[in-house]
């Protein structure tokens, strides 16, 4: 046996290198050493070539020629060295079989150093040895191997290049004449951003894509808005002059979002940048959400025509936790868009006063990527042709392969933080050699001007024409396509109407029956756990009119209504198929079976052909990404009833960036309508105070504006009447809905058939008793009603009236103070509440409360005092807690 057995078109390396070459030709290197005893050197010195190779190929990246700035000679890489495996000058003029390096096979070990030069050490270099599957590893490798660092730019190519870095630098030194002093967070340092975009997103055209989603931080968000979206600077740099009625809060310009319709040679392409807060990578789910509901719309169910693209900044993305949230949950069904297209702007600084010691624990701020085996193209900035090979590279993967890829653009940061930032005060050294070094689009007019590509005279030209268009208010991006019908859009204007509109909920009671009938009825043999076969059969029941419809039935009636005429619902959240507290079961399990064996049924995917589409989906262990990711899916797509649920309501403090942010501003900050619905498990029931609250408080105190709904449902029907609510009217707000945890199996918490047949959502329910000459009036909202109408029964309170607040905001005024001009109006007012004072609805709504009384009389207070954590740990003190409000709520005297 000799080494050219061991060729690529040998039987033997045939049989057995398929396996080993999933770990690299290192892995035949020891192999091949033991096959061959006793062969000598030479045999030996081959061991080392394969090694060698695989070495490039893992550690190339780390000698890449990366940094326009050239601070740091990269530290050796011994591992790079050939007399790291014993290989002397000797070898270098001697022929070795490369194994699998392409297009090559038996070659002089000089020509294989060089070649491997060439693929991994010029201006891209790649990391994806991490990556386990051989196919993408293998189209990686034959991509870096063949282009041997020829980057292939055609001449209209290297123009076009040129042109993006012209507009996008004369447009940064325009704003910086025109708008002086103003912070804009320059691209200057990364202006290569323009044109890696532009070929983005007409690579994308050319694989199919008919939208392009894009997030991004502040830095260089002007420039995108102006040359890659067409955005005109007047438009973004006027402001509303101050009293002119502008109800709304608006947003500095390095937030704002846009959308536009583009051009290509295959047909118009929309473009949308989502808007951002400065809470970096917090749009980064938001877009995959939006994403994913563009592909639903589409049935784009390989996301050929929908593609998200997802800029980050070096420090953010290897220091917010949001980045590893998403990047787990983007290959899981429910949250998939079959790849995006990462880029880093890497200015190598983060923010001004960073120590690289401080910024991260790994080499790369990258490296994250790697957790989903993404390949991490790294390309020095200051070569745009580089730049070009490696998004053609970068997209064509996510095509082929339909998985996230990365291109780290290492660039740098020609100004501070902002423009009004002083860098040399914390960054002396490294912004001395910035200020000495030309800018990309200057090395790269006089690298073209060299080659013949254009005279000098010609790059002049080129600033002359765009600083032109600038002075005269014209755009340097192509035009925009005016008027193309996107017909997958969606027309907002239908949804202007106000949010507390008249609309009928209550549905017909023969198609209550139908739709009782279809979500309960299996479709096929299904063996189902017994506690859940008696969930069916108390369903049935429900049906029939024998038992009282609980909140299980009436929130799966609810669905299946909306579904029912061709709405569309999604819901997700942990254990929210089954649902926590084991009530909504709207997937059933057969017993005997796998999931992936047909053992899985879902009735709301069943009730007739015309349906809306249903998905339920127990989410992964996040609540951040989570709930961006259903914001932005809801924001995309008004016809879908968008539901997410913490497991816990006090979950939702993980996603409190969202719910800030997002959520209760995006209207008044952006204009974005959202119809999402969040459902927070509440209620003190001595369970702790982690498994207590939602924070109710939280949501009270964004409330302004009308910006969102905060309600507590005590009934099943409400729950019907508020779900349904949020589709069928002509307005798109977000919904909280406090829900409850024990009330769910509670025999006085059910409905009848006729509530939700002839209903409808009361936001006040006056006392059932309706004791008119009641002398205390005690108003509540959520569970606790239940507690104070036992133990009203239980002392014979006759001359006590509960009233029930169903929804805090916006506070049901006109309905609240109808309730109350039934009683006396020398009765005592109380508001009683489970939570501590300092928590809860007390504050946020005693304004609205006094305001409803008939003479303006005072409510008075009973609860649990102000407190630091919602809710007490032990049983007893909890249960003692409960009978001294109780008490003081139903007969504790007041002074008037």
């Amino acid at each position: 046996m000799s080494s050219s057995d061991w060729s690529p078109s040998s039987p033997l390396y045939a049989g057995n290198a398929a396996y080993l070459e999933q770990f690299g030709d290192d892995a035949l290197a020891p192999w091949l050493a033991q096959a061959l005893p006793g062969q000598g050197t030479s045999d030996a010195a081959q061991v080392a070539v394969l090694r060698l190779i695989n070495a490039y190929r893992y550690l190339g990246v780390r000698q890449a020629d990366l940094d326009p700035l050239r601070r740091f000679e990269p530290p050796p890489t011994p591992e790079l060295d050939p007399a790291h495996y014993d290989l002397t000058d000797a070898d270098l003029g001697r022929d070795f079989e490369t194994g699998s390096l392409f297009g090559v096979g038996r070659t002089t070990l000089a020509d294989i150093l060089q070649r491997l030069n060439n693929a991994y050490c010029g201006h891209v270099g790649i990391e994806y040895m991490h990556i386990t599957d051989v196919a993408r590893k293998r189209w990686l490798q034959e991509r870096f191997e063949s282009a041997q660092g020829n980057y292939g730019a055609s001449i209209p190519l290297k123009k076009q290049l040129l042109q993006r870095l012209t507009d996008a630098e004369t447009l940064e030194k325009f704003l910086h004449t025109r708008y002086v002093g103003q912070k804009r967070f320059s691209l200057e340092g990364g202006e290569s951003l323009i044109p890696l975009l532009d070929l983005v997103i007409s690579r994308c055209a050319r694989h199919g894509a008919k939208e392009v989603v894009m997030g991004m931080a502040h830095r260089g968000r002007i420039n995108v808005l102006a040359n890659i979206m067409g955005r005109s600077l007047e438009s973004l740099y006027s402001e509303p002059q101050a009293g002119d009625g502008a109800p709304l809060s608006g947003d500095v310009k390095y937030h704002q979002g846009f959308s536009t319709d583009v051009s290509m040679p295959n047909g118009p392409v929309h473009l949308a940048l989502a808007f951002n807060p400065s809470h970096l990578e917090i749009v980064h789910p938001v877009v995959r959400g939006s994403v994913r509901a563009r592909q639903d719309r589409r049935g784009d169910v390989l996301g050929y025509e929908v593609v998200p693209v997802i800029m980050h900044g070096d420090a953010a993305l290897s220091g917010q936790g949001v980045v590893m949230e998403s990047l787990n949950m983007s290959q899981t069904r429910g949250f998939r868009n079959h790849g995006a297209i990462h880029i880093v702007i890497n200015n190598q600084i983060g923010f001004t006063t960073s120590d690289p010691r401080d910024v991260r624990s790994t080499l790369y701020c990258t490296d994250v990527a790697k957790m989903v085996e993404a390949p991490v193209l790294h390309v020095n900035a200051d070569d745009p042709e580089a730049v070009a090979f490696a998004v053609r590279t970068a997209v064509d993967f996510r095509y082929t392969f339909h998985k996230n890829v990365f291109i780290d653009l290492v660039c740098y940061r020609r100004h501070g933080h902002n423009e009004q930032d002083e860098p040399l005060a914390t960054q002396p050294l490294m912004y001395r050699r910035i200020q000495s070094h030309p800018s990309t689009r200057t090395l790269y007019a006089q690298r073209l001007v060299d080659e013949g590509v254009l005279t000098q005279q010609g790059a002049d030209d080129m600033v002359d024409r765009c600083r032109e268009r600038l002075e005269q208010g014209g755009s340097l991006n192509p035009p925009a396509e005016s008027d193309f019908n996107h017909i997958y859009g969606i027309d907002w204007a239908r949804f202007s109407g106000q949010p507390e509109s008249e609309v009928p909920t209550a549905i017909a009671s023969e198609r209550l029956d139908f739709l009782g009938e279809r979500i309960t009825t299996l479709q096929h043999e299904i063996e189902l756990h017994s506690r859940v076969q008696k969930v069916l059969d108390d369903r049935r029941k429900m049906r029939a009119g024998e038992l009282p419809v609980d909140w299980g039935y009436a929130e799966n009636l609810a669905y299946a209504s909306l579904l029912d005429t061709g709405y569309n619902v999604r819901v997700s959240g942990q254990d929210s198929a089954r649902g926590t507290f084991f009530h909504r079961h709207a997937v059933w399990h057969d017993q005997k079976r796998e999931r992936r064996q047909s053992g899985v049924y879902i009735p709301l995917e069943h009730l007739h052909p015309r349906q809306g589409n249903f998905t339920i989906i127990d989410s992964l262990l996040s609540e951040e990404a989570v709930l961006a990711f259903e914001y932005g899916y809801a924001t995309a797509d008004p016809d879908t009833l968008v539901v997410w649920e913490a497991q816990f309501g006090d979950f939702a403090n993980g996603a409190q960036v969202v719910i800030d942010q997002f959520i209760t501003s995006g209207e008044a900050k952006w204009g974005r309508l959202c119809g999402l619905t969040l459902m927070l498990p509440h209620g003190l029931e001595g369970q702790g105070p982690e498994h207590s609250s939602a924070r109710l408080e939280r949501f009270l105190q964004l409330c302004a504006q009308d910006n969102i709904q905060v309600c507590v449902p005590t009934l099943p029907a409400q729950m019907f009447h508020l779900l349904r609510r949020q589709l069928v009217r002509p307005a798109r707000k977000p919904l909280v809905i406090l829900t409850p945890k024990g009330l769910l199996r509670y025999p006085d918490s059910t409905s009848s058939l006729a509530d939700l047949s002839e209903g409808a959502f009361l936001p006040v329910i006056d006392d059932p008793r309706v004791p008119l000459q009641a002398k205390r009036v005690v108003v509540c909202s959520g569970r606790v009603w239940f507690d104070l109408e036992a133990a009203r029964a239980a002392r014979g309170l006759d001359d006590v009236a509960l009233i029930r607040v169903e929804q805090l905001y916006p506070f049901p005024e006109i309905a609240f103070r109808a309730a109350l001009k039934t009683y006396p109006q020398a009765a005592t007012f109380v508001w009683a509440q489970e939570e501590p004072m300092n928590q809860g609805a007390w504050y946020q709504t005693l304004h609205h409360l006094n305001h409803c009384t008939p003479n303006r009389q005072s409510f008075h207070y009973t609860g649990r005092p102000p407190a630091a954590a919602p809710a007490s740990g032990h049983l007893s003190r909890h249960r003692a807690e409960l009978d001294a409000l109780l008490n003081d709520a139903l007969e504790t005297p007041y002074e008037s």
